[in-house]
């Protein structure tokens, strides 16, 4: 099954008027984490995914999900 992890850290980031910094420390990562994240070029751990959500108060599925290749 090929395809790609996509993400919306960056939508619920802004709409929670949250800096990557702000969120970086509240998860216990660094900025250029959560950066690499955001752009797709990092996939987090299961742990970390789960803090995000718990950080936006949503389930992971919110902020990640799979999309097969065409």
């Amino acid at each position: 099954m090929k395809g790609s992890v996509e993400n919306t850290l960056k939508t619920h980031r802004v709409m929670a008027e949250m800096t990557q910094e702000t969120l970086a420390a509240r998860v216990g990562v660094s900025r250029q984490t959560i950066n690499a994240i955001e752009k797709g070029k990092y996939l987090p751990s299961l742990e970390l995914a789960l803090k995000l959500g718990q950080a936006f108060h949503v389930p992971i599925e919110t902020l990640f999900h799979f999309k097969e290749a065409s």
